[in-house]
């Protein structure tokens, strides 16, 4: 089975907001996220040319793995404490599955 990643993009349109949504996403969420849907890594990003747009990588075994994390419990109060902490911060999910990996 091949690796499927999980990614959320979220847009922090307020600059003021950014320092503050790093620090939550970091010592919050990220490792919160990471121990619900049983991932052993993920990552975060900002992205360089526009630094309003955050995004977040989960890396699972298989894409039935994600399925079960993105489909269950755990992803309906990750998605609500998230909208109860940044509810001006809009997001977007999409699902990757590895194709071909190719060098070291």
């Amino acid at each position: 089975m091949p690796t499927a990643v999980f990614i959320v993009r979220a847009t922090v349109a307020d600059a003021a907001k950014r320092k503050a949504f790093d620090a939550w996403y970091s010592c919050e969420h990220l490792p919160d996220a990471t121990k619900s849907f049983g991932v052993s890594k993920a990552w975060r990003f900002w992205c360089a040319t526009d630094p309003s747009q955050h995004q977040a990588m989960y890396q699972f075994a298989d894409e039935a793995s994600l399925e079960r994390a993105v489909g269950g419990a755990e992803m309906k109060r990750l998605i609500a404490d998230f909208n109860r902490d940044w509810p001006d911060v809009t997001r977007t999910r999409e699902t990757l599955v590895l194709a071909e990996e190719f060098g070291a």
